[in-house]
């Protein structure tokens, strides 16, 4: 029988105490600096598990259409022009211009003279010009802030955040003339373009914008971005031209979106084009904010419907296919929400599927709120609560 001596045997188990006590202090300084470099992490790692859980969650929203004041109805049932801007549903018919709260309650009505009226909208404020006339106001809800006639026939007008606006006239000897208006009317720049304008685009603070225009190149009409400074008389960059004819042009911080009627592309604030992505079938729709742009493209031929979702310049589309055509798209606060006539769906720009509402074929058209869509149909505006 082996011999063990006392002290062997306390030595090994003080020896063991301390191999339990040193493994265990590894362990939790292991831990804290774990946590220590997930913390100064968080910014990459936080959002994306916030997500978790929830990206592959969507929401059914039941499509019941609101009571009370809804439908609005639009008398006659003639064509009119209908958007949402800062908790008002502002609508123009050809003789009139209403303007509501979230709720379908009235807040003013206002008869217009315009015999070819345009609206344009943005935060709670109206453009209305006449296109082929002379004459445009700015007004709220509280009444008519500026009116002015132009001494040339107006061809578009827009309307920035602040309140500033942009009118192009025709003009002698020029393809167009541009004049800017500050929020109380006073004339703050002007323009002779040897180009066409067909599109501008404010930036946030209201002292630049975009400009797209179209011309021909090699037999075929291609379309140029530039930006403008106001307190500066030459541009500040300028694009190649796209190979299409734009209809729609985006201003964000690193550059622009130009939606055109067969193509659509990016361009960089240096002015070189950085993406074109040529449609394969017609041009149902576009929208763009901040950057983010969502098309749709339908072909009935082929029975394709497609919408085309792009997270920037320098990134290829992801591509959502349909079952049916689609009808209307918008992008607000980073989420394309897209009609089809059975549907209101919204997808982030990851591809994903957020939320649903499930409509009738009569809607031509939407408005998103916070939590609202405002449904349009040919002689009324409906009211569908959406949650995302």
């Amino acid at each position: 029988m082996p011999m063990y001596d006392a002290n062997d045997i306390v030595e090994q188990k003080k020896r063991d105490k301390r191999r339990k006590r040193l493994l265990k202090l590894t362990a939790l300084l292991l831990v804290l600096g774990t946590g220590a470099g997930m913390y100064l992490s968080r910014e990459s790692w936080l959002p994306k598990l916030r997500g978790i859980g929830k990206q592959y969650q969507i929401i059914v929203n039941d499509g019941r259409l609101a009571e009370g004041n809804f439908p609005i109805e639009i008398n006659g049932g003639a064509e009119y022009q209908m958007a949402y801007s800062d908790e008002n549903v502002i609508v123009m018919s050809d003789a009139y211009i209403y303007f509501y709260n979230e709720e379908g309650g009235e807040i003013k009505k206002r008869q217009h003279a315009l015999s070819n009226p345009v609206m344009e909208t943005s935060n709670g404020r109206a453009l209305l010009f006449e296109s082929g006339g002379n004459e445009f106001c700015v007004e709220d809800s509280s009444g008519v802030l500026y009116t002015h006639k132009t001494d040339k026939n107006i061809l578009f007008a827009r309307l920035s955040s602040d309140g500033y606006t942009a009118v192009v006239t025709t003009f002698e000897n020029y393809a167009c003339y541009m004049r800017v208006y500050d929020r109380k009317g006073d004339v703050i720049y002007e323009r002779k373009c040897i180009e066409r304008l067909n599109d501008i685009s404010f930036n946030e603070n209201s002292n630049g914008c975009v400009v797209s225009y179209f011309y021909a190149e090699n037999g075929s009409l291609v379309t140029s971005v530039q930006e403008i400074d106001f307190s500066e008389k030459e541009e500040k960059w300028k694009s190649p031209g796209l190979d299409t004819l734009g209809l729609d042009v985006y201003g964000f911080d690193n550059g622009a979106f130009l939606l055109g009627i067969d193509a659509c592309g990016y361009v960089d604030k240096s002015g070189q084009i950085t993406s074109l992505y040529r449609y394969e079938g017609e041009l149902a729709g576009g929208s763009s904010s901040k950057g983010k742009s969502a098309v749709i493209i339908n072909s009935d031929d082929r029975r394709k419907y497609v919408m085309a979702l792009f997270s920037g310049g320098n990134t290829e589309p992801i591509i959502i296919d349909f079952d049916s055509p689609l009808i209307d798209v918008s992008v607000v606060n980073g989420i394309a929400y897209v009609m089809k006539n059975d549907s209101v769906l919204a997808y982030d720009f990851n591809g994903e599927l957020r939320s649903t509402a499930t409509v009738n074929d009569s809607y031509t058209g939407f408005e998103r709120s916070r939590d609202y869509v405002f449904l349009k149909s040919y002689n009324k505006i409906d009211r569908i609560n959406y949650e995302c």
